[in-house]
C-alpha cells in the first residue's frame, strides 16, 4: 500500500491568489525516498519544491532541502519566504506571539532567520535575512554579446556605474540593468547565443531589470531567465533580489543606515509579483541584506508513494 505524504502550495510574493511564484511544501519529508524528491519536483513542474526535515540543530526550526526541476540547489528566497508562511499557517513554526514568530531554516547556505507575520483578513509576511553578503564573480561579457543573448540593443544596456556584474548571497546571477521598463519587456533569451555565452558561466541565470519613471511605490522592474535551472522565466526570485539589494547598496552614496527599495517582477508572464528588498550600510559597508513579501495558501494535499 502507497505512502502518504502532506504537501501544500502557496502564490509567494504576492497578496492575491494566481499571482505571485507558485511552490509546494512538504512539512515532514522524513519517509520520501532520496530518489524521488527530484521525481517529486518535476511532477509539481514548480520552479521550486521545498522538502523539510527536524534541524540539526534542536534550536532551528527545520532543516530545508530546495529542488528545481533540475536540481538541488543551497538556497533560495521565494521557497524560504513560502516555506516559512506555510509551517506558520500549518502551526508547526514554534512560538508565536500576537500572530509572528522568529524561525530559523537550515539550508544548504546555512542558518536562515525569517521573520513571519499572519493577521486575520491579510496575506502572511515573511522576511528572511541572507546567510551571505552579496558576493562579486569574475567578469562578464560584453555588452554587445549580453545584447545578443537577450534581444535587445546594446544602448539598451547601462554601463559603468550601474554595469552589467556577477552577484551571488548563495546563488548566483548575472544582474544586467536596462535602460527602462520597456527595454525589460522586450527582453528575450535567445538560447543559441545563451548556450555558448553563459552556459559554462559562473552566473548563467540572468536578472534583467530597470528603475521604473513613472511613479507610484515600486522602484524597480525585472525578469528572472532561468535556462541553466530549466527556469525559462521565474515571476519571482528572492535570490536574485538579495543580489539586486547587494548591488545597489554597493552603489548607493548612502554610508550608515538601511535602504528599502521594492520591485514588480512575473509582470510580462501575468503573475505579478512584489518583492521587498533591504539593505543595511555602516562607514560605508553593507552589512546586511534581507528580501520580505506575502504569501497566500492555495491547496493541500497528499501525495502517494
Amino acid at each position: 500500500m502507497p505512502s502518504k505524504h502532506r504537501f501544500v502550495t502557496l502564490d509567494v510574493f504576492t497578496s492575491s491568489a494566481f499571482g505571485g511564484n507558485q511552490l509546494a511544501v512538504f512539512p515532514d519529508a522524513s519517509g520520501i525516498p532520496e530518489d524521488a524528491l527530484i521525481q517529486i519536483t518535476r511532477e509539481f513542474n514548480f520552479a521550486e519544491v521545498t522538502f523539510c526535515y527536524p534541524p540539526a540543530n534542536p534550536a532551528h526550526t527545520k532543516r530545508v532541502r530546495i529542488f528545481t526541476p533540475a536540481r538541488e540547489i543551497p538556497f533560495a528566497g521565494h521557497p524560504t519566504v513560502g516555506t516559512a508562511i506555510a509551517l506558520l499557517l500549518l502551526g508547526e513554526a514554534g512560538a508565536q506571539t500576537g500572530g509572528s514568530a522568529k524561525l530559523v531554516l537550515e539550508e544548504g547556505v546555512g542558518p536562515i532567520p525569517v521573520t513571519v507575520k499572519s493577521s486575520p483578513g491579510t496575506a502572511a509576511f515573511a522576511q528572511f535575512s541572507t546567510a551571505k553578503l552579496a558576493e562579486i564573480g569574475p567578469p562578464v561579457p560584453g555588452n554587445d554579446v549580453l545584447a545578443e543573448v537577450l534581444s535587445i540593443a546594446a544602448d539598451d544596456i547601462l554601463t559603468a556605474p550601474m554595469a552589467a556584474q556577477n552577484v551571488s548571497c548563495g546563488l548566483p546571477f548575472l544582474l544586467v540593468p536596462l535602460r527602462s521598463v520597456d527595454a525589460v519587456s522586450r527582453s528575450r533569451v535567445r538560447m543559441e547565443k545563451w548556450e555558448p555565452a553563459l552556459k559554462s558561466a559562473w552566473a548563467p541565470d540572468i536578472f534583467v531589470f530597470a528603475r521604473k519613471s513613472e511613479g507610484g511605490d515600486a522602484h524597480f522592474h525585472a525578469r528572472m531567465y532561468g535556462p541553466g535551472v530549466n527556469v525559462p522565466e521565474d515571476p519571482a526570485t528572492g535570490s536574485a533580489n538579495a543580489c539586486l539589494a547587494g548591488y545597489l547598496a554597493a552603489r548607493s552614496a548612502q554610508k550608515d543606515g538601511t535602504l528599502r527599495w521594492t520591485v514588480d517582477q512575473g509582470i510580462e508572464m501575468g503573475r505579478p509579483s512584489r518583492i521587498e528588498i533591504e539593505a543595511d550600510k555602516s562607514a560605508g559597508a553593507v552589512t546586511a541584506i534581507r528580501v520580505g513579501g506575502n504569501a497566500v495558501m492555495m491547496t493541500e494535499g497528499s501525495l502517494a508513494l
